[in-house]
């Protein structure tokens, strides 16, 4: 272990990097090594590089098959040449992809990884010194020599070297043979290098792209360019069937020494217009041979019948989608209108066909089916529910009014919340862990209540460990006057009235902003000693105005926070605090200030004009402290 570590601090020296932090810095030593700092698997910076060089690489599997379409066969069916236009682009965005991909092949000497030995406990630890990066990365065959092979640049050096020597030796077969042998050495290890290392960026990361809707659209693509490799695959397969039909023509003829391929094996007429398009088979020693073209000829073409249109236009476009088309619908029916003929190349394709559309279809169509059953999952289930609970109120013959109630909260709840119960989805997580979530999810609202602003951290961490979201539709009842008090709510969003039953028949009413809470009666109950384990009863009955939002924090939750933490409590700033927004203190000082200004104004008023026994005016002064003290005084017990 001390051998390790010296040679970590002689081998890899150190790089101090200063962030600027406003006013403060904060210095952080990242180690270095002969290709550059070390990176950290697990940073934003890797995970965006990871999906770059994944979509890279499906970008270079869709590249591939677009060499076979620089093949095509001239108008009249004549002679066999190569578009040098369409080889020429389609080999610099392949160029392209690869430099991408040798880009992230440097990367991978500076990038830590998980070591092996230390995945027996836990989730593993990242190596991070240079030269064992480098030597894990350079020995390892799915690593170094993997990643260089799958961009090694082949159907370059096929389509520029061997197929203008091929097509010069006439040698049609052959060259057809080895366009397809390059999805056999190259292609399909591609894709599984592609599987391989998405798998090796879930290990250290656990996720590349993060939603359901990317592994929807991979797949989707997946797909796709399984699709356009059938497609081309049948495209090179059918211009053999011409090749082949062209020379049996030439055959019936007897002593043919005529060439298949046109005199100029490439030709560059991609962008040029139809009218000024050099004719490549111009010096052909082949003629009179278009009926090889006419799928109704004698000759059978099988399954390429409907690819002969195809092999001899001259549009770009037509000889790349017309095969992708086809190969989506026969992977899509595995095949079930192909009428092969008995040519044992084309009965072969034939089975790889039906074989491979049955395990793309149940593989990549499954996954999909099952991303979109997880996103629509929760609307099923809600309309589940929906349908569920009118069964029941039909059942149990609620009236409409409480229909219309009980469908406007599951709407209400519905969009508010989106059919995911969070403390559900929270509770299993560790206690540390889900306590910061909370914190986070329900700090900001907690601290726009007046009431907790004077609280520490400490306090308002066990408040959000605590509270639980709650909705309310409008004209909802949320406490009546005279229930026991459950618990206490903090409004977020909405307007709650509160009606409050004074004497005389007289109701004293407030509306609550949110900010605002009720039910405080609790924070007395729990403060009081010695403790009454009886709730307390509600002074006044509280309904919604509009549809609301709050938390709520239940009675013993409230009394195990009061308990722990009765010396802030006793805080006088507290106390002012919780009596200029308690409704109940607010309503008692009103009615105490109305009899105030009432008996000032009795006084004031009819000193000059009437005069009151001393019998009569001790009686009216007995009665306004009757009326006064019927509105009973809040204890609180924070004095």
């Amino acid at each position: 272990m001390h051998a390790l570590k010296s040679g970590f601090l002689y081998s890899t020296p150190l790089v101090v990097i200063e962030l600027a932090k406003g006013k403060r810095g904060s210095l952080q030593r990242w180690p270095t090594g002969l290709f550059g700092p070390i990176l950290d698997p697990r940073s934003e910076r890797v995970r965006r590089w990871n999906r770059v060089i994944l979509l890279a690489r499906a970008v270079a599997l869709a590249i591939d098959p677009v060499f076979f379409y620089a093949l095509s066969i001239g108008r009249d069916g004549s002679c066999l040449y190569m578009d040098g236009v369409l080889a020429a682009v389609v080999t610099v965005i392949r160029t392209c992809v690869d430099a991408v991909h040798l880009w992230h092949v440097w990367l991978q000497f500076r990038l830590a990884y998980v070591s092996r030995e230390s995945l027996v406990v836990g989730c593993g630890k990242l190596v991070w010194d240079a030269r064992a990066i480098a030597s894990h990365y350079g020995h390892s065959l799915k690593g170094f020599w993997f990643d260089l092979y799958v961009i090694l640049p082949i159907p370059q050096i096929v389509i520029w070297s061997i197929v203008p020597m091929l097509l010069k030796q006439d040698r049609i077969q052959i060259l057809m043979t080895i366009l397809l042998l390059i999805i056999l050495f190259q292609f399909l290890p591609k894709v599984h290098h592609s599987i391989y290392l998405m798998r090796k960026m879930q290990k250290v990361t656990g996720y590349i792209f993060g939603t359901i809707w990317w592994g929807f659209g991979l797949n989707l693509i997946a797909y796709f360019i399984a699709s356009h490799v059938v497609g081309g695959c049948w495209y090179v397969l059918a211009i053999q069937r011409v090749a082949a039909c062209l020379s049996q023509q030439c055959n019936k003829k007897g002593n043919c020494n005529m060439s298949l391929s046109c005199s100029k094996g490439i030709c560059y007429q991609f962008f040029q217009r139809p009218s000024t398009i050099e004719r490549c088979n111009a010096n052909s020693t082949v003629t009179n041979m278009s009926f090889c073209l006419d799928d109704n000829g004698p000759f059978s073409y099988g399954i390429y019948s409907s690819a002969i249109p195809v092999i001899s236009s001259n549009a770009v476009i037509i000889k790349i989608l017309y095969p992708i088309s086809w190969g989506l619908f026969q992977l899509s029916t595995f095949g079930n209108n192909l009428t092969p003929t008995s040519q044992w190349a084309e009965v072969l394709f034939c089975m790889c066909l039906v074989l491979g559309g049955l395990m793309l279809f149940t593989l990549l169509i499954g996954n999909i089916q099952v991303f979109l059953h997880t996103v629509m999952a929760k609307k099923r289930k809600m309309q589940l529910r929906c349908r569920d609970m009118e069964w029941w109120m039909r059942r149990r013959q609620l009236p409409s009014r409480l229909r219309r109630r009980v469908s406007h909260f599951e709407r209400q709840s519905w969009l508010t919340t989106g059919g995911v119960d969070e403390m559900e989805l929270i509770k299993d997580l560790p206690e540390g862990l889900r306590r910061d979530i909370k914190r986070y999810l329900c700090l900001d609202l907690i601290k726009k209540v007046p009431l907790f602003h004077c609280l520490d951290d400490l306090i308002l961490d066990n408040i959000c460990d605590r509270v639980k979201p709650l909705i309310y539709c409008q004209d909802e009842k949320i406490m009546r006057e005279g229930d026991p008090v459950q618990r206490m709510v903090f409004i977020v969003r909405g307007r709650i009235k509160s009606n409050q039953n004074l004497s005389k028949g007289l109701v004293a009413t407030d509306i609550l902003q949110p900010g605002a809470f009720l039910g405080d009666e609790l924070l007395s109950w729990s403060l009081r000693r010695p403790f009454l384990h009886r709730l307390p009863a509600s002074s006044a009955t509280f309904f919604c105005l509009e549809s609301t939002e709050a938390f709520g924090l239940d009675a013993y939750d409230l009394r195990y926070i009061t308990e722990h933490f009765r010396y802030k409590f006793a805080n006088d700033s507290l106390r002012r605090t919780l009596r200029y927004h308690s409704s109940n203190w607010r309503t008692w000082a009103a009615v105490n200030i109305q009899f105030a200004w009432r008996r000032y104004m009795k006084r004031t008023r009819g000193s000059g004009t009437h005069v009151v026994s001393h019998n009569g005016d001790t009686e009216k002064r007995l009665l306004q402290f009757a009326a006064m003290f019927m509105s009973i005084r809040p204890h609180d017990h924070l004095d």
